[in-house]
Parts: structure tokens; C-alpha cells; sequence
């Protein structure tokens, strides 16, 4: 959770203990609030991250922001967990692969081509092998250099296919977990362009299916 003013980050609360999000999130807004000296009612806008991520974390997110909305009658801009990781990248090369473990021997991943001050996505995002996803992103970059960022860089390096990846020179860049200030930044360029999410319309993007979801159509399948 963070507060910002224009582009300074005037609070942050990171979710750093096991205890359930839906209970941390309420007293984590009240002291980014308190720490930046705001009530709810000063607040113009809120960025929510959109997804992919824990199916609750997201589901309370954006749970709240639209109870928000409805309240104060502010404005929703979603924003990808990816892009907003891929944002933190600090290479200058043409491409930037930005990807998350997503648990179950697979990553959370997207590719983006920079596009002047921003990121334009190739492609879907997606839940994908991390070898696979190496393979990928070395395919829409081609011949030139690609900037890989994540918070989770062990679920490609031992890789066969990142290999070819180190011999070019490049490396994971390791960034810290905290997204809520980049997401924020993003989130205030989008608002300034008059690029807002209708509350009604937001939605996850949970890339995959939950758990539950998945045991509960296998059994279905099954005639359980």
C-alpha cells in the first residue's frame, strides 16, 4: 500500500507477515494515510493492481477499490502487477521480460518492447514454464538484447534455455517486491491521460484458473 503526491511517495505499508490480506489492508490504509497526512476524502484517484498474483490478494484489491469508488466518487485505474515490474527494469535494451513465480513449477510472465517513455506488451500475459518463457521472449526480440526483471529470478536461471541468455551477457535484475509505488506512478500517468478503469468493468486478470475452480471441474468430470 502507498500513498503518493505526483510522482513522491509520501507513505508506504508493505505486507510483510503471514497475517490474511483482507484483515492487513484496512489498518495498512489508515496508517498510509495518516503517515502522508490525508483522509479518504483527499484521495483523487485509486491504482489497483489488476493481476496476475494470489487470487486473494487481487480479489480483495480490487473489492475494495470499487467499494471506494462508490463511496467517494473517485476514479479506478487498473494496472498489470507485470507492467508494473517491468517498469523497474534499468537496462536500456529495446526489450524487457518481466515475470513472477507463479507456484507449480511455473512463472507469471510478459514481454514489452519500449515504446519512447513507455511499455508496449507483445502478446498476452501469461502462466508458462520458465523455460518456455525464456524461449519466448528470446523469439520477440530476436537479435537484440532483452532487460529481465523479476522478484523471483531462481524460477529461470537454472534453465537450459536461460543459458544461451547468459552467454549474450544478460542477467535477472532483482527488484524489490514492493509494487504499490511503481503501480501508483503508473496509475497517476494513466489517470493525468484520462485513461480510467469503469468500476463496473474491473476485472481480474488472474491468467489462470483457482485452485478451487480447477479441483471442483476435475471431480465434476469425474461425476464426483
Amino acid at each position: 500500500m502507498a500513498v503518493l503526491r505526483d510522482e513522491a511517495v509520501l507513505k508506504i505499508v508493505a505486507h510483510e507477515s503471514q497475517e490474511d490480506y483482507s484483515l492487513w489492508l484496512l489498518p495498512a490504509v489508515s496508517e498510509c494515510l495518516l503517515g502522508g497526512g490525508l483522509r479518504m476524502e483527499d484521495v483523487d484517484a485509486y491504482a489497483v493492481a489488476a493481476g496476475p498474483g494470489s487470487f486473494t490478494g487481487v480479489r480483495v484489491g480490487l473489492t475494495t477499490v470499487k467499494a471506494w469508488a462508490e463511496v467517494y466518487g473517485k476514479r479506478i485505474v487498473g494496472v498489470s502487477r507485470l507492467e508494473a515490474l517491468a517498469a523497474e527494469a534499468s537496462g536500456g535494451t529495446p526489450w524487457v521480460a518481466a515475470f513472477a513465480n507463479a507456484q507449480r513449477g511455473q512463472v507469471f510472465g510478459a514481454v514489452y518492447n519500449r515504446h519512447g517513455t513507455g511499455l508496449l506488451p507483445l502478446g498476452e500475459e501469461k502462466v508458462i514454464a520458465p523455460g518456455k518463457f525464456v524461449e519466448s521472449a528470446a523469439e520477440f526480440a530476436g537479435d537484440e538484447g532483452i532487460s529481465w526483471v523479476s522478484t523471483d529470478a531462481e524460477c529461470v536461471i537454472s534453465e537450459a534455455a536461460w543459458k544461451a541468455r547468459e552467454m549474450r551477457g544478460e542477467r535477472v535484475e532483482l527488484v524489490s517486491s514492493v509494487r504499490a509505488p511503481m503501480i501508483g506512478r503508473i496509475g497517476l500517468a494513466a489517470s493525468a491521460a484520462g485513461r480510467f478503469t469503469d468500476a463496473l468493468a474491473l476485472d481480474a486478470n488472474y491468467v489462470r484458473r483457482p485452485d478451487a475452480e480447477i479441483f471442483w471441474k476435475g471431480n465434476a468430470a469425474h461425476g464426483r
